[in-house]
Formats: structure tokens, C-alpha cells, sequence
């Protein structure tokens, strides 16, 4: 009894120590990546920071005016007060993705997972010429996860993406994400029409430090894999029947459904 509680102790020791392990790796993996997207940001802050010195300067033009509009004022103020929403959540959105310090698991829409990352590299994704197509269905069951891990996800996949189409024609950057209810729980696909990845390379693509790229470290699909591993899905890769590749990954899924 004492032998099995040991080993006990000494398997759920050696757990904590590998989460422990891969949330270091991951918020080593976030905070290399914030550089990849650092412009992105500041545009999405600069977009609503700009809408607040335009809303600011017409409230002051309309309570220059001899007859001051109260109502539109009042509009300007509320424009004012979006746009200051906007960016604040920018800035909480990337300072939890880059501190990474919170391993709440919730019920979570990979919906909302996606759409919030695709918002975080919307410019990025403009300033490179790339069609973006996104396909997700109105209803999907809801996931148990963490939200900040999964966008980490989705994020390391769509940069790859977009550099793996960066000697493409302009008229070539095709890039489609979709979700959708499957046997395993819900299917993620990531499709672009990139350079690809030789055959003989397509199984170690997910290897720590394994990189086809002149300046990468070989992490991000690493860490994206171990991830999904964690959250109880499964991530694999598959050449296009043209140029590119497709990468999808499985999420169980929880039995309420949205």
C-alpha cells in the first residue's frame, strides 16, 4: 500500500513538474512571438486612439459654436468612450497573452478563441497581402480549456501560415480558417497556399527546434502541439493537393452546446 501510494506521489510530482515545464515554454514561445506582431498592435491601438482625438476635437468644435449641440456632444462623448473601450481591451488581451498567468480551464467557444486572434493580427495579415476566409459555423459545442493557451494556438499557426506565403504572388495569399463539429469533438483546419513542407519533413514539423525557416527557433508548432495534447485533442499536418498546407487540430468537446 505504501509502494503504491509512493508511486502515486511520484506520478502526480512528475506531472506538475512537465505542466510547469510547458507553461514555461509557452510563455518563453509568447513573449519571442509579441515581436512577429508587435506592429499589428500598435496599429489596433492606434486605430481607436486616433477615433478619440477626432471625437474629442468635434465635441470641442460643437461646444465652440454659438449655439452649442448638447446632442451631438453627447455623440461624441459616447464614440469617445467606445473607442477608449477598444483600446483598453487590446492592451488586457495581449497582456494576458503575453503573461500567460492564468491557467484558468473554462467552457470556452472556439469561435470566440478565433475570431479574437484573427483580430489581434488583422493588420499584419492586410500589410501582407493576404485573403483572409474565415468559416465557422453557428453553432459549435462548447470546449473545456484555457482560452489564453488555445489563442497561443491559433495564433502560432495563422504567423506560420502568413510566413510561409511571404514569396508567394500577392494575387496567391490565400489563407482559410475554419471549425466544425466532428466524431473527435470539434476539427480546426488552417489552410494556406504557402511554399509547403517537403514530404520527407512533414513528421517533424511538430519537433521542438525542428524549423524550415532561415530565423526560426523551431517552437511554435511545438508548443502548439503540446497544447492541444494537454487539452485532449490531437494536431497534425497535410501537403494540399496544389501549393501549401493545411494543419488541423481536434478539441473535445464539453456537452453543453452554444
Amino acid at each position: 500500500m505504501r509502494l503504491e501510494l509512493q508511486a502515486t506521489e511520484q506520478k502526480a510530482a512528475s506531472e506538475k513538474a512537465m505542466r510547469e515545464k510547458n507553461s514555461e515554454l509557452a510563455r518563453v514561445s509568447r513573449t519571442l512571438m509579441v515581436g512577429e506582431f508587435a506592429t499589428s498592435i500598435a496599429h489596433e491601438v492606434n486605430q481607436p486612439l486616433a477615433g478619440v482625438i477626432t471625437n474629442a476635437e468635434a465635441g470641442l468644435r460643437w461646444l465652440d459654436g454659438e449655439a452649442p449641440n448638447v446632442q451631438e456632444i453627447k455623440n461624441s462623448l459616447g464614440l469617445i468612450i467606445r473607442d477608449g473601450n477598444r483600446a483598453s481591451d487590446v492592451i488586457r488581451r495581449v497582456r494576458e497573452f503575453v503573461r500567460g498567468d492564468s491557467v484558468e480551464m473554462a467552457a470556452l467557444d472556439v469561435r470566440e478563441v478565433i475570431r479574437e486572434t484573427i483580430q489581434l493580427l488583422q493588420y499584419e495579415l492586410r500589410q501582407n497581402r493576404i485573403v483572409l476566409t474565415v468559416d465557422l459555423p453557428e453553432k459549435l459545442p462548447m470546449v473545456h480549456g484555457n482560452r489564453i493557451q488555445l489563442e497561443q494556438v491559433v495564433l502560432n499557426l495563422i504567423i506560420n501560415a502568413s510566413e510561409a506565403m511571404a514569396s508567394s504572388p500577392d494575387t496567391a495569399r490565400g489563407l482559410a480558417v475554419n471549425a466544425r463539429q466532428s466524431e473527435d469533438g470539434i476539427l480546426v483546419s488552417i489552410r494556406d497556399s504557402g511554399i509547403g513542407v517537403e514530404t520527407g519533413s512533414i513528421d517533424k514539423i511538430f519537433d521542438t527546434f525542428f524549423t524550415t525557416k532561415p530565423m526560426g527557433i523551431g517552437m511554435g508548432l511545438a508548443i502548439s502541439r503540446s497544447i492541444i495534447q494537454a487539452h485532449g485533442g490531437r494536431i497534425w499536418a497535410t501537403p494540399n493537393e496544389g501549393s501549401g498546407l493545411t494543419i488541423q487540430f481536434t478539441l473535445p468537446a464539453d456537452d453543453v452546446t452554444r
